[in-house]
């Protein structure tokens, strides 16, 4: 990752992903965008976000999973922009929490995530994902969610 090549393996991240791109030429590169967050751990100047997929793409990087912990979509917005501007993929991701099963859980819905759904495709993502950080998405939710999504947009990618 840019973080660890940089504090850890006290590594320039552009140098050893352009050395990557070179020895792996044909094999999309893909990494995780925290949106607004680009990479670190807290948000940055939009132009800063920008910048960093302009030269992250020059580097070699091919697909950007642009994502919020906290589903925040003016966040994930600036990332899936960045990218996109910068060429890459963009391929925006859904944080799954809850359980869309369990119809007594009313804040994280099925609603909730077409809604989220909706919004990312309309902004113009080329894949959308579900990113299932904890482990929470149970087999039967996952049909629930999956049909819901792919039922209402047959057209997009999903991974």
């Amino acid at each position: 990752t840019f973080d660890v090549a940089l504090r850890f393996l006290h590594e320039c991240p552009w140098r050893r992903l352009e050395a990557m791109r070179k020895v792996i030429p044909n094999i999309p590169f893909q990494m995780l965008l925290r949106g607004a967050n680009a990479v670190g751990y807290t948000n940055y100047p939009d132009n800063v976000v920008y910048e960093f997929c302009k030269l992250a793409v020059e580097c070699g990087m091919d697909i950007f999973r642009v994502f919020d912990c906290l589903n925040y979509l003016p966040n994930i917005i600036v990332g899936m922009e960045a990218a996109g501007k910068a060429g890459g993929i963009v391929e925006a991701a859904i944080c799954y929490t809850g359980d869309v099963s369990d119809p007594k859980r009313t804040k994280y819905d099925l609603n909730y995530y077409l809604k989220l759904a909706n919004d990312l495709i309309k902004a113009g993502t080329h894949v959308l994902c579900i990113k299932d950080m904890a482990g929470l998405l149970k087999p039967q939710a996952a049909l629930i969610l999956v049909k819901a999504i792919r039922d209402k947009h047959p057209e997009v990618p999903l991974h």
